[in-house]
């Protein structure tokens, strides 16, 4: 809107130069009373145009109002709206943060908890180290008897072996002797046998020569009956004859 005056004032600048250039038969009284009417009326026009332009720019404004109204009513339901899901989310908020206070303040308990654990904890650590250690040095002194107990029942072995082996010998000894007296005792005892045998031999030997020598002697006797019981037959047949 001002540049529009301004384009205006340079025209009616510009025809009132041209009037008064024209008007030299015209006084000078007149000629300003002119240019006078005509500023006036320039004036006039200039205010007309703005009012007539702050008219137009007032309707515009009132519409775009309006529209701004119904666009405003139109975001003021949204926004009720809006409000309305806001308190709904605030009272959802104030339920969780009563929520998570009450979760906060369990989870400090817990962590009171974990830390009077972790204490606790530590504690058991710290004895469970001392006992470990303990422990080792057990564990060393256990290995170090163990060894020496080891190297006892080593030393224990090998003299128990050498025994063992001298009583291996002592007996593969013994038996060796038991060995040749058992021989020497079957080779006496073939011998007395054999002579028993053949002592046996000699007496049955002996037993059936006096068999022998009795049969002998029997049949002697037996003969020597025989014939004297046949001198005594011829003697009682001759006696007989006789008579």
């Amino acid at each position: 809107m001002p540049k529009k005056i301004k384009i205006l004032k340079t025209k009616k600048k510009k025809v009132g130069l041209a009037k008064i250039a024209t008007l030299t038969t015209k006084s000078l009284s007149n000629a300003l009373s002119n240019y006078k009417k005509n500023k006036e009326l320039e004036k006039i026009k200039i205010i007309k145009l703005q009012k007539l332009e702050e008219k137009n720019e007032i309707l515009k404004q009132k519409k775009d109002l309006k529209s701004w109204e119904e666009k405003l009513t139109k975001e003021n339901g949204k926004i009720l709206l809006v409000e309305e899901e806001l308190r709904i989310r605030d009272k959802e908020l104030k339920l969780k943060d009563e929520k998570q206070k009450i979760e906060n303040e369990r989870l400090i308990k817990k962590d009171e908890d974990l830390i009077q654990i972790s204490k606790e904890l530590r504690i058991k650590e710290k004895e469970l180290k001392s006992r470990e250690e303990e422990l080792n040095r057990k564990d060393i002194d256990l290995k170090a008897r163990e060894e020496e107990q080891k190297q006892k029942e080593l030393k224990e072995q090998r003299r128990k072996n050498k025994e063992l082996k001298l009583l291996i010998e002592e007996e593969e000894r013994q038996k060796q002797l038991e060995y040749i007296k058992i021989k020497e005792w079957e080779e006496k005892f073939d011998r007395e046998k054999k002579l028993k045998e053949q002592e046996e031999i000699r007496r049955e030997q002996k037993l059936r020569q006096k068999e022998l020598e009795k049969i002998r002697k029997f049949e002697e006797l037996e003969n020597q009956s025989n014939k004297t019981n046949l001198e005594l037959e011829k003697f009682d047949i001759n006696k007989t004859i006789e008579n």
